[in-house]
This record gives structure tokens, sequence and C-alpha cells, in this order.
């Protein structure tokens, strides 16, 4: 329950309270300062506060955005603020201080000026608000109105402009997401936040439309499991219905507002789970029919994993520095200028592949083609996604003047994860003599990368020379994280380290030449994905790196590659597939029962609802 303190001379005829209710508040009118601050000291202390001045005149949907938005603790507009539990204390001592002073110059006759609005409690506490350091949202409105008229012309001439805009055409505009791929642009949104208002006008939650949606996506993975031409033409279409959903549930949060810690993680974790299970799903079609693609499977999804954490370094690396922001490099002027012309915006956005493009390929595909032309034309097209977009940050970083903060720092060493055997030998390497050089950093996590891959690949499945391999990567692992990742490339040595981790576990899958090898490769893979993922969106939610017990519980990324290695060294290749089975079945409870605990948790605890409006999956 939201409580709303009404403020203010009341208006005969205004609908403010009506209004107020219909948006989840119980609404209590009070006369003066002073009330209105014994009111607010009687207000249960989880329940978020609202104080309105009752000559409010503005969109309902104006209310909405500056009254129940859950991401943020203080919020205003004009007339009106509001706080969330958290926020409750700043809310008290803001309007402590409007009571003081009224009570200071009570009998002074009103100061000159304007008539448009007049002196309002709900803006006087939104002033206090910033004066006291306060973190105070205030949405952007547009042409929505939210006023506090002086008399009654600029009463009738604010009424008169809140008729003239439809706040619901509003509404369904602002529900769509600022910045998306042309796919989703213009083939899927057009319908979809119509599909959303009809959710939330019959009280479904964006989660209960996220389920749906991966629900719709594990049946899509089973059609095309069939391994019939029917079953993959089901199969393309149920995907493409998923990703309506997939739209339609973010729609849906933005439309109602409906934003939360859990909803948040849900969404970007079932992305990733519906995409590999399909994938999943197109491997053992194939099978059916006589084609192994399980390799290329394995591939399509280290190679979008290792996309995403390429995105997800540069993000971090640059968080909270206004340099980054500023960048005035070359590469960020032809940018800048690219962006200025419509059609190149467009292309950019469809040329790195995001979700909606990358979706409709394989669903088109999967219906045409088979299963591994449709590997093929995944690989290819991130392959050059992966180029493009990795060159340009490349660039960018090079021409870089400001250096990092020790936030940025810390996310780029949690995102590395690495294990206790690194930690182990970063120790000793933390002395000056034993640091590399700034530049040489994110060289040294790749060939060490490299190293451990190509012995994989080159000397076959068995034998010591691909766990001396791991041993080296280790020794590189430890060196590249002996020192805090500042550097100008030092965003790159997670991706890296993913890139080498599964990149290993491929190649030595596919040496053991067994069945069941790749599929349980495939497996472990996507458990520890999992888990990087996990920890980007817990940095993204500012709660940290999953704990210490769990990277080390589950090895660390240098770990689980010697392991992997060793395993291949002193097992026989049936063996080893069986051994893969159990560590990623074994890996995957480990992750997955830490990950659900904390969110969980962080949810019922009351954490900031988040959303991320950033780039396209």
């Amino acid at each position: 329950m939201s409580t709303a303190i009404l403020t203010g001379p009341p208006v005969p005829g205004s609908s403010l309270e009506g209004d107020l209710r219909s948006l989840g508040f119980e609404v209590r009118a009070v006369s003066g300062t002073a009330e209105a601050e014994a009111l607010l000291a009687g207000v249960p202390a989880g329940e978020r506060v609202a104080v309105v001045d009752a000559r409010f005149v503005g969109h309902v949907h104006a209310l909405r955005l500056g009254l129940t938005d859950p991401r943020f603790e203080l919020a205003a507009i004009p007339g009106a603020v509001t706080a969330r539990p958290a926020g409750r204390g700043a809310l008290a001592r803001a309007l402590a201080h409007e009571n003081s002073v009224s009570a200071e110059t009570a009998g002074d006759p009103p100061a000159a000026g304007g008539t448009t609005l007049v002196d309002s409690l709900a803006d006087r506490i939104a002033t206090a608000l910033d004066a006291d350091g306060a973190d105070v949202h205030r949405p952007e409105l547009g042409s929505l109105v939210a006023a506090v008229p002086g008399d009654p012309q600029t009463r009738n001439e604010a009424r008169q402009a809140v008729a003239a805009v439809d706040d619901e055409a509003v509404r369904l505009k602002s529900a769509v997401k600022a910045r998306d791929g042309f796919f989703t642009t213009h083939f899927i949104s057009p319908y979809s936040r119509y599909i959303a208002r009809w959710c939330a006008r019959r009280g479904l939650t964006p989660n209960q439309v996220t389920t749906a949606s991966l629900l719709t996506a594990l049946v899509a993975a089973g059609c095309a499991a069939t391994g019939t031409r029917g079953g993959f033409v089901a199969a393309g279409v149920l995907l493409l219905a998923s990703f309506v959903l997939d739209c339609t549930d973010g729609q849906l949060a933005r439309y109602s507002l409906q934003y939360s810690t859990l909803g948040a993680w849900l969404d970007a974790t079932f992305d990733r789970a519906k995409e590999y299970a399909y994938y999943a799903g197109l491997a053992l079609g194939a099978a059916r029919g006589g084609d192994d693609v399980w390799a290329l499977a394995l591939g399509a999804m280290v190679l979008q994993t290792c996309r995403h954490v390429v995105d997800f370094s540069f993000n971090e690396a640059n968080a909270g520095d206004p340099g980054a922001a500023a960048n005035t490099s070359p590469t960020a002027a032809l940018s800048d200028r690219l962006d200025s012309v419509g059609w190149t915006v467009w292309v950019r956005r469809m040329i790195v592949l995001p979700i909606g493009e990358r979706w409709a390929m394989i669903a088109v595909l999967t219906a045409v083609t088979t299963p591994r032309i449709t590997f093929y034309a995944l690989l290819v097209g991130c392959a050059f996604a992966a180029t493009y977009t990795t060159a340009g940050r490349v660039l960018r970083s090079l021409t870089r003047r400001a250096g990092r903060t020790d936030r940025a720092a810390r996310a780029l060493a949690d995102l590395a994860d690495s294990g206790p055997f690194a930690e182990a030998l970063a120790g000793p390497l933390k002395a000056p003599a034993g640091r590399l050089p700034g530049a040489a950093v994110p060289a040294v996590a790749l060939l060490g990368g490299l190293a451990v891959v190509a012995t994989a690949v080159f000397t076959g499945f068995g034998g010591p020379w691909t766990t001396a391999a791991a041993c080296v990567y280790v020794l590189t692992s430890a060196l590249a994280v002996a020192r805090p990742l500042k550097g100008a490339l030092d965003w790159l040595v997670p991706p890296f380290f993913r890139a080498a981790e599964y990149g290993a576990v491929l190649a030595l899958a596919a040496d053991a030449d067994v069945n069941g090898a790749l599929p349980a490769a495939y497996g472990l893979v996507a458990a520890v994905a999992y888990h990087h993922y996990d920890t980007v969106y817990r940095i993204r939610g500012d709660a940290g790196a999953p704990p210490h017990w769990l990277v080390r519980a589950i090895g660390g990324h240098e770990g689980r590659v010697l392991v992997v290695a060793a395993l291949a060294a002193l097992l026989t290749a049936p063996q080893f597939s069986v051994a893969l089975t159990v560590l990623a079945v074994a890996v995957a409870l480990l992750v997955l029962a830490e990950s659900i605990r904390f969110w969980v948790t962080a949810h019922r605890g009351g954490a900031p609802a988040v959303h991320d409006e950033g780039e396209p999956a």
C-alpha cells in the first residue's frame, strides 16, 4: 500500500484524488506543513509516501511516472514528490526543514513572481532534497503536463493542454525501448506494444510473460529436435513467437512501471537460456537426420557468449568515467557523423546482429534449410559482428586519455573470474618486480589462451601436452591479474579468458571423438556461461560479484581449464565424456542454486528494481 499526502487548498471538481487512488495510493488530505509532517511520521515504514499539491493539474501518466516507478528511492515532478521506504528518512528531513521555515515565515507577505506556478510544498520539499544532496529522479515527461496553476486562467490553460495530449498514446509509445534493432523496431514493436497493454489490462505481470516466452522457446527447441521438416518449420514460427513475447515483457514493464530486481534477472538470463536451448534442439534434430553438428552448436554458443563478454567488459571499464562520454577521438567523431545520417544508424545496428536480427535469421533458416546451414550462417554473422564491434572499441580505447576508475578495475577483476590457482600465483607476482607492463597484460592473457587451445587442437586427445599448456595458462592468467586492470586495453582480459576456457573445452571434446563428449561439453560451457552472465547482472545491479566461495568451489576459469585438460590426459575418451557430464552437472547445480538464492532474497528484501535499457542483446 502507498499513501499520498494531499497538501494545499482543495480545488472543487478536481479528479486528482481519483487519479491517485487509481495508481494505488490511499489519499490523506492535510491543512498545513506541520500536519503533513505528523502524518508522514505515522505512515508505516515499509510504505511508499507521496506529497502532492491539491492544485495539481496534469496527466495521470505524468503522476504514474513521477510517483510509482520502483527503480528510484526518491522522485519528483512539478507539484508532487515521492519516496520509497529507503528514501523516507531524506523525505522526513526535507519536510521537517520546510515545517521550520514555514513557522519562521508565518505572516510574511507572499513573494512577487509569475502566476503559472505557485508556492507548492511538494516543490519546496524537492528543492530541499536537492540541497541535502539526495538523488532525486525527475522523469522526462515530454508532452505530458504536470503543473500547479496559480489562478483560474492558468488552471484552464493547463486543463486545455491536458486535453490536447492523449496520455495513453504517449504511454504506449514510451513502452517501446528507445534504442532497438531494425527488425524489432519495424516488425515487432508496432504490434507487440498493444499485446503489452492487453496483458496490463488483464493483470498479467512482466515475469509471467517472460516465463511464457521461455516456455515457447523450449517448445520450439523440442520441435527442432524432431529432425523433421514440419518440426523445423514449427520451430522457426515458435521462435519468432517467443521473441514477440520477449519484447512484450519489457514493454509491459515500461507501460505499467512493473520493474523488479527479479524481473530484470529473469529477462536477461531467460534470453540466454532460450537461445542456447534452441541451439541444442537444432543439434539434436540434425543428429536424428544423421548429421553431427554439436561442434557447430557449441562454437556458436562460445562465439555469442564471448561477444557479450566484450560488450560487458568494455561498458564496465568505462562506467562512471565522464571522459568516456566525452571521447573526442577520430573513431568517436566518425561514429557521431554516421549516427547523424538516418540510414547509417539502422545499417550499423543490423550488422552487429542484435537479438532481433539474429533470431529472425535463425528462425527463417531453420524453416527453409538445415541445421548445419543455420549454424554456418550464424557463425559467420556473429564473427563479423564481433570483429566490427571489437575493432571499434579497441580504436576508441587506444585514443582514450582518462585512467580507469577503481570501480572499473574491480568490475573487470570480477569479470575475470580468477580462481584459487591464479590467486595463489598472483600474490607473489604483485611485487613490482613481478608485474607486467600495462600494455602487455592483454597480450599475455591472449597468448596463454592461444597456447592451451592450439595445443588441444593440434596434439589430439590425451597425452601430457595439453596439461602442460594448461599449466602455462594458469601462470599467464596469474600474470594478467597481478596488477589492477586499469590499462587502456585491459577490458580485453575477461573476453580472452572466456575464449580460452570455452575453446579448450570445445577442442578437447571434439578430439575425444566419442558419442556424448560434445553434448557434455555443451552442458559444461552452458553452466559456466550462466555463471559469467550472472556475475555481469549482479555487477550491473550494484550487488557486487558472486561470493568468493562459489568462485573457488567451481575452480575459476584457469582451474577448470586445468581440470578438463588433466581429465583428458588421465582418462579414456568414453570416461572423459562421463567425467565432463558429471562436471557439468556439479557446476550447474552450484551456480544455479546460489544464483536463485541471491536473486530471490534480493527481490524479497526490497532491493531497488533495475531495468536495463542498454545495448540490444
